[in-house]
């Protein structure tokens, strides 16, 4: 007679040995860039994954599928039968995947497609009930470790940053359809796309509780929603758990999805080409990850990282989507569409006003100022730059698109935006008030939000301008005169005011040599102490075109800069006079009233590249030092040490970078162009950048007094800025910085020119080409004659058509013509 420890024994063999059998079953899915195991015994798993040669998984819980009910997971890693295989071609099907109990019972197919660099799997799963579920993972990859990825790009254009992710259990919930895993230094990058037609997707990452990287995809018939323990929650990051979305239904019947793993180059996906006289493994981090940390999920954008417990969104910000000219993604651009769709849905008031901000919460709310939606009027104050900025980042990213059809469906939102404004100047002399009339009445009125800016604010009215001249000239191209004409009307009278003595009424303090913040209604002045904004945005927005005002300013900045060995301009260059802020920012520098706070470093570089390019890529470089020593982790740097303050990080601390991007390598993507407008330095020449346009990847060149555009069919070098624009076989190059065509080219092959002069008596450039080109010349003199000289020998006189265009071909007889059209 066996003995009860004897039996046990034996009845432990039965069941764990038994299916040891089966676990031996596992069939390698590969492709030359992609290789996963997949076993297939007592469970359903994919036990190892490579990319690229870099094993990224590499565990039992390796990639599987689960539900969780009632606390109760069910998933693929305990199946009730061993399921079957079958391989026909570049197909694998796995199928009688089965697990549950009696309760609820799920079935499976999975079936691989080997195709190129990637590999389709589809997911079929069947439900023998409806059931609530608290989580369902379709499926969960386990990466081996937090480390094996930097971070995922969504398909939106945001970022899963895992430098974040700085304990276990951080979990980051976003609604996206795409994943772009990378690491820079491997440059190894792992692409996975969920394509589920009429249904919601859903991804979360969460550090786990042995430091793997958890990556959980979750398909639902309706959009999933941030799980609510108590009040409202709109947070997407969550410490210490991972359930960051609310239960939702799983309907009974089959269903069927697709996830495609695809292999990736990053540097030759994200990278940015070779940058002279800067550390561009810095620029393209600052770029790839600080910007865009402010994309809390696919319908919110803002400055604001979702890394923090508050989130916040700040609509009063215009540079969102100038951010977008440095990230210099697609996804980013399209995802940022969608979001200011969303604003204009549910972010403006009837009556026109803007919402100033969004948060996980309602705690910086006004009491009951807030909407369904999350937006909100902002507890300090009646923040007015939420209408100006919403209709400048519509502009910005108008120019960027040049989606036409997009800025129209927009166009009522922002006459809408900018009316309610625009009304707001009573006393008609084009300044507008804001709500609140004196700085004793302790309310904000802006981005500065505990500093009582009030009545007639230059901050939110700089802002004003940059927003009525983009827009007027939107409305032009709409075909509305009459708004284009007002709005353009107001920005004029609106700069005339502002640059007017503050004796006469305006902003220009002439003793302090700087524009001052605001005036109360009882016309007492304010803020004089060289607010940085209020004097870059000035400068940088074209309202101030006085050069020995421009002088004054930039100057006065820099000397006392060089006296406090500052590495980036505070908010204020000395302190707001008591009362003028909330009292615990004084005594001077405290936060507002002094700090540095890095999300004003577009304009501060826009200001200066044209004055002194050298001094604006200087701060550039202090903030790519500064990035090496601390990765730029903080809200702010204090004025006294320059130490890091603040537990946010603001995607704003990239704009320095941005700034040189637009202002000093002169990159302007326009609604009709890519417009080129350089301020280098000596030290920047031999620069060679790779940037995105209008799907295609531009080469831009960057010499002392040369630079050149290119894509794979054309080319145009110039001496000085100009514009660039191609389709199939049409090279468009605009001169300067006209918005109308100076040349057109048509060509079936590769083309190259370079611009010698353009002027209006003599036209001059080089072709490099292997067929005959035509041309068309425009802007010139209508009904002249002109002379055609190719390598120097007198072709033709040619007369201008009405319209002052001609039309031409050359035929190449040697690698290079010189071509001049002459008015003589």
């Amino acid at each position: 007679m066996f003995s009860k420890t004897l039996y046990a024994a034996l009845i432990y063999c039965f069941i764990t040995l038994a299916p040891s059998v089966a676990m031996d079953k596992v069939y390698t899915i590969n492709n030359p860039k992609i290789t996963m195991t997949l076993d297939y015994g007592n469970k359903a798993s994919i036990t190892s994954l490579v990319v690229n040669g870099q094993k990224v998984i590499s565990s039992v819980d390796g990639i599987y599928t689960s539900v969780r009910v009632n606390g109760v997971v069910y998933s693929s890693l305990r199946l009730n039968a061993v399921p079957s295989l079958i391989k026909t071609g570049n197909t694998i099907k796995l199928t009688g995947i089965t697990y549950g109990d009696k309760n609820l019972a799920i079935k499976e197919n999975w079936i691989f497609t080997i195709a190129g660099k990637s590999i389709k799997w589809t997911l079929e799963r069947s439900c023998s009930k409806p059931v609530v579920v608290e989580e369902s993972a379709l499926p969960v990859f386990n990466f081996d470790s937090i480390d094996t990825w930097e971070g995922a790009y969504q398909g939106y254009g945001g970022l899963a940053w895992f430098y974040l992710f700085n304990e276990k259990l951080c979990t980051y919930g976003v609604h996206t359809r795409s994943s772009d895993f990378w690491n820079s230094k491997t440059g190894n990058g792992l692409n996975i796309t969920v394509d589920a037609p009429g249904k919601n997707v859903a991804m979360k990452y969460s550090r786990t509780d042995d430091d793997k990287l958890a990556y959980t995809i979750s398909v639902s018939g309706k959009e999933l929603v941030p799980k609510m323990d108590s009040g409202t929650n709109r947070r997407r990051f969550i410490r210490q758990r991972t359930d960051v979305w609310a239960p939702f239904t799983m309907a009974a019947g089959t269903r069927s999805q697709s996830i495609t793993l695809s292999y990736f180059d990053f540097n030759e996906k994200y990278g940015r080409g070779i940058l002279k006289g800067v550390d561009g493994k810095k620029v393209s981090a600052v770029l790839n990850t600080i910007a865009r940390i402010g994309v809390i999920d696919s319908l919110h954008f803002g400055g604001n990282s979702w890394h923090t417990p508050y989130g916040p969104i700040c609509l009063h910000e215009q540079y969102i989507a100038q951010l977008g000219l440095g990230i210099n993604d697609p996804k980013y651009l399209a995802g940022y569409q969608s979001c200011l769709d969303y604003y204009c849905s549910h972010a403006i008031k009837p009556d026109g006003r803007v919402y100033p901000r969004w948060a996980y919460t309602n705690e910086d709310a006004m009491p009951g100022k807030f909407n369904q939606y999350g937006f909100y009027e902002a507890q300090w104050g009646i923040l007015m730059d939420s209408n100006p900025d919403l209709v400048t980042n519509i502009a910005e990213l108008y120019d960027m698109t040049g989606d036409k059809a997009w800025v129209k469906s927009h166009q009522l939102a922002c006459e809408k935006a900018l009316d309610w404004i625009l009304n707001r100047d009573g006393n008609h002399n084009g300044l507008v008030e804001m709500t609140n009339d004196n700085s004793g009445e302790k309310k904000s009125s802006d981005w500065i939000d505990i500093i009582w800016a009030s009545y007639e604010n230059a901050f939110v009215n700089a802002k004003l301008y940059h927003a009525l001249i983009k827009w007027a000239a939107i409305e032009h191209q709409l075909n509305n005169g009459h708004k284009a004409k007002y709005y353009a009307g107001f920005a004029a009278k609106l700069k005339e005011s502002f640059n007017k003595p503050t004796k006469d009424g305006g902003f220009w303090d002439e003793d302090k040599g700087c524009y001052i913040y605001w005036r109360d209604k009882d016309q007492t002045i304010h803020g004089t102490n060289m607010v940085t904004p209020v004097n870059f945005m000035a400068i940088a927005y074209g309202i101030c075109d006085n050069d020995a005002r421009k002088k004054i300013i930039l100057n006065s900045i820099e000397e006392q800069m060089e006296k406090e060995k500052l590495f980036f301009w505070p908010l204020a260059m000395t302190s707001y006079a008591p009362g003028e802020g909330k009292e615990w920012q004084f005594p001077f520098p405290s936060y507002e009233n002094g700090d540095l706070f890095l999300s004003w470093g577009s304009v501060g570089v826009t200001a200066y590249a044209a004055y002194n390019p050298a001094l604006a890529l200087k701060y550039v470089k202090n903030v790519l030092e500064q990035y090496g020593r601390d990765g730029l982790a903080f809200q702010r740097y204090g004025r006294l040490k320059q130490d890091g303050l603040g537990d946010d990080i603001l995607s704003g601390n990239s704009l320095s970078i941005v700034g040189l991007y637009q202002a000093i390598y002169g990159i302007n993507p326009l609604y009709n162009r890519f417009y080129l407008d350089p301020h280098i330095t000596p030290e920047l020449a031999g620069t060679v950048l790779k940037y995105n346009f209008r799907g295609k990847k531009l080469d831009i060149n960057l010499d002392n007094n040369s630079y050149s555009v290119a894509d794979k069919m054309f080319k145009v070098t110039a001496p000085s800025n100009f514009g660039f624009y191609t389709t199939k076989n049409q090279l468009s190059y605009f001169n300067g910085d006209s918005p109308d065509v100076s040349l057109q080219a048509t060509s079936s092959q590769k083309l190259a020119i370079a611009i010698k002069s353009w002027n209006a008596d003599k036209i001059e450039w080089q072709q490099s080409a292997s067929k005959a080109v035509s041309y068309a010349v425009h802007q010139l003199k209508p009904s002249s004659v002109y002379s055609l000289t190719i390598n120097g020998k007198l072709v033709k006189k040619i007369k201008s058509d009405l319209r002052g265009t001609i039309l031409l071909n050359v035929a190449p007889a040697s690698a290079k013509e010189n071509i001049i059209i002459s008015n003589n």
